[in-house]
């Protein structure tokens, strides 16, 4: 089950954070500013895609940051129109089954007998979506009536301010990470999520409350151990998207203050975007007011 809750929250509520061992506890904080190396000071921000409204803050910091910024740049362009029809391309199976031929006939009703009770629409409407899409779902009604998106307040924000959204990946690549593990191993991921709601629970539960503190020491302890020590999941996940990041920052900060928002889980570890920056020759500073 691990393995798809890991890929999920990449897409959905991007894990919230491997910081950097040697990192100084007076350094907690989801927002830094960056300079030097030839651009304008941008700043990059740690977001959490999706939580309980309840436990949804934007501290001024960082809406002082964004509204001196003069761009914004997110994961995925999530300002563009066109971007749910994207999903939707990627969401169906496409190789000419459907889930049906990936569960038995247990796992079949109890999909069924969930998805009825709680989003209205039984497996028959459903049997053509890709699993993540499914896990999605069930991992969203986790969270509550009411959540929040970091992303849309930032959409909304940049709308208001006449700001240019752009995005790091595309809808293809990201949603494209569900792609590597198959099906069957998938459904069988998802009918322990229903099994098991105590460990989602606790989880988000865990992570929304360092995310909210900021705690740099105990959020590395807990994504330490989140892991699992699979390090190729975490490389695929993080090391290697914010490797991909880093040129684009460089580029897309040349002209313009950019404020930089995705998930909090890139921002720290030897390969996380912070220490990236710093070798590629960036000043990186937390920003605490």
């Amino acid at each position: 089950m691990k393995k798809l809750i890991h890929t999920l929250s990449a897409f959905l509520l991007t894990i919230v954070a491997t910081f950097n061992l040697t990192a100084q506890e007076g350094e907690a904080s989801l927002l830094w500013k960056v300079e030097g190396n030839d651009i304008k000071t941008s700043y990059i921000f740690g977001t959490f895609h999706m939580l309980p409204k309840e436990d949804f803050l934007l501290k001024d910091k960082v809406k002082k940051a964004f509204e001196s910024s003069e761009q914004v740049v997110l994961e995925l362009d999530m300002d563009d129109p066109n971007m749910m029809t994207e999903m939707g391309k990627f969401a169906m199976i496409t190789d000419g089954t459907n889930l049906k031929n990936h569960m038995d006939e247990e796992e079949y009703t109890l999909l069924d007998t969930y998805f009825k009770a709680n989003m209205g629409m039984g497996m028959e409407q459903l049997k053509t979506f890709k699993p993540f899409m499914l896990s999605s779902m069930i991992m969203m009604k986790f969270m509550g009536e009411e959540s929040a998106s970091y992303e849309g307040s930032l959409v909304k924000m940049a709308q208001e301010q006449n700001k240019d959204v752009e995005g790091l990946e595309t809808v293809a690549f990201q949603m494209g990470m569900f792609d590597e593990q198959p099906y069957d191993e998938q459904v069988d991921d998802m009918i322990k999520l229903l099994n098991e709601p105590d460990y989602m629970k606790d989880m988000f539960s865990e992570m929304i409350t360092l995310y909210k503190n900021e705690n740099i020491k105990e959020l590395y302890d807990y994504m330490d151990e989140y892991f699992d020590g699979d390090l190729l999941l975490m490389k695929r996940l993080l090391e290697d998207r914010n490797v991909n990041w880093i040129p684009q920052i460089k580029e897309k900060s040349k002209d313009e203050t950019t404020f930089y928002a995705v998930g909090a889980g890139h921002l720290g570890g030897n390969k996380g975007v912070i220490n990236l920056l710093k070798e590629a020759g960036f000043t990186v500073t937390p920003v605490f007011e």
